[in-house]
């Protein structure tokens, strides 16, 4: 018996999960498995600033008045 390329395999998992499950339920299935790419904790830290309220306040305050405008 010969063995089985990766694309083969992923190939054949795929037309057995839609057989199985359908079109949308393979896809849903799939999404479970994604794990995502990259470090978040490390990407987390890198997006939160320490800042005050009164900064926050005024940020929001910007926000509105251009969405308002």
């Amino acid at each position: 018996m010969r063995t089985k390329t990766l694309e083969q395999i992923r190939t054949k998992g795929l037309h057995a999960l839609v057989e199985e499950l359908g079109t949308v339920g393979a896809v849903r299935f799939l999404q479970l498995l994604d794990t995502g790419r990259g470090d978040y904790s490390r990407e987390r830290r890198g997006r939160i600033t320490k800042r005050s309220v009164r900064s926050l306040v005024k940020e929001i305050e910007a926000r509105r008045k251009r969405a308002a405008a």
